[in-house]
């Protein structure tokens, strides 16, 4: 019967028979099917260990997601207010007022006036503190700074004065402040050293006497480096929660960065693109809505998937998680929405995505099939009209 059949025919019925062979793997796609990625996770006797986790989107998620912390300044550094006094150090400029109780002393006018009554002042020009730590005061010498406050250099002056000068008394002020100061730099209006004040300065306030930050502030971030230690957090957790709004010391660094906090969109949706954030945060229903929705003809509504890193103290909450997943510090997780349910659809508005989250829908099973039959349409239409042809003028 098979030989009755023209040539053209047999040629694409056995094209057919090697495509459904072959199965699909040979069609174009835009990614793994929902099939392969949680086959890929299913352990086996002969299988490695899984290289990411597959987490459904439930009650159960969503709660764990919930108590996770967001990064913070105040849970890396704390929140310590600053000692009342500050200390001098090497580079700052101070300026020392000497008075005396009456004429006639050391520091007196000179002529007539050395004899007049009352209490007589010298002031001695601003100086910068050397590399020794001291500065040089009249009939006192070498008068050592770094590290005292202004009220204990005043009172190391007063006890170098002692005997020499007529009760005298020292008034020591700071002119140029370089050791209790904050840098600002990066996304600022104009970035400084700011002068920390006696009461302490927060984040904020600091940004503020820096001309405050130019970016918007949903992708405003600020790095917080005290000595050999780093953290990054977002300036909206800061505006949200005054807690988090610390106070800073002397040698902080201040960077404020624009990070404009996006997500990628991949598979069979109505667009595939990097897309930003609202000022207010993106849910996973609006990242949905927002590159398009389900493309009806291919996406699977079982094969919705977030991908993202997750810290190995929230993945620990997940169950039936491989524990070789569990030793690193950030574990590749696939977050699974099944959008058939309508129960997925509450779930999707109370998911917040996050800043690199790639969102991906898989092609529906059938979708493959469609490609079968398009492909064998295309390759045997020809033949089929040759044969029809060759038939006519037979």
């Amino acid at each position: 019967m098979i030989k009755s059949i023209p040539h053209p025919l047999r040629l694409c019925l056995s094209l057919a028979l090697g495509l459904s062979t072959a199965g699909c793997a040979i069609f174009p796609g835009a990614g793994p099917s929902r099939k392969d990625i949680v086959e890929d996770v299913t352990p086996s006797l002969t299988s490695d260990a899984p290289s990411y986790a597959l987490v459904e989107i439930d009650q159960n998620t969503l709660s764990a997601l919930a108590r996770r912390a967001p990064p913070t300044l105040r849970g890396y550094f704390g929140d310590y207010r600053p000692a009342g006094s500050q200390t001098i150090g090497v580079g700052d400029s101070v300026q020392i007022t000497v008075w005396e109780a009456a004429s006639g002393g050391l520091f007196s006018a000179s002529g007539g006036d050395r004899m007049s009554p009352g209490s007589r002042s010298a002031a001695i020009p601003d100086q910068v503190v050397g590399r020794d730590g001291s500065v040089t005061v009249p009939y006192a010498g070498r008068v050592q700074v770094a590290g005292r406050s202004q009220q204990e250099v005043e009172s190391a002056i007063v006890e170098r004065l002692r005997g020499k000068a007529i009760e005298p008394q020292a008034v020591v002020n700071v002119t140029h402040n370089i050791t209790n100061t904050v840098t600002v730099t990066g996304e600022v209006a104009n970035g400084a050293r700011v002068p920390l004040s006696l009461k302490g300065d927060r984040v904020m306030d600091v940004i503020a006497a820096a001309g405050g930050y130019r970016s918007p502030v949903h992708e405003t971030f600020v790095t917080l480096t005290r000595g050999d230690r780093t953290a990054r957090a977002p300036i909206q957790a800061l505006i949200a929660n005054p807690r988090e709004d610390i106070y800073l010391r002397a040698g902080d660094i201040l960077t404020i960065e624009r990070t404009p906090p996006t997500f990628t969109v991949i598979g069979a949706t109505g667009a595939n693109a990097v897309m930003p954030f609202d000022a207010r945060g993106l849910t996973l229903e609006e990242a949905i809505g927002r590159s398009g929705g389900l493309t009806d003809s291919r996406a699977d509504p079982d094969g919705v998937f977030v991908l993202r890193y997750e810290p190995a103290s929230v993945v620990r909450e997940y169950p039936n998680i491989a524990p070789s997943l569990l030793e690193r510090g950030q574990v590749p997780v696939a977050y699974h929405l099944n959008m058939r349910e309508a129960a997925a659809l509450f779930a999707a508005r109370r998911f917040s995505m996050r800043d690199k989250d790639i969102l991906y829908v898989s092609n529906a099973p059938l979708a493959d099939i469609t490609k079968v039959v398009q492909l064998f349409q295309m390759v045997s239409q020809p033949a089929i009209q040759g044969a029809l042809v060759s038939r006519y003028f037979q």
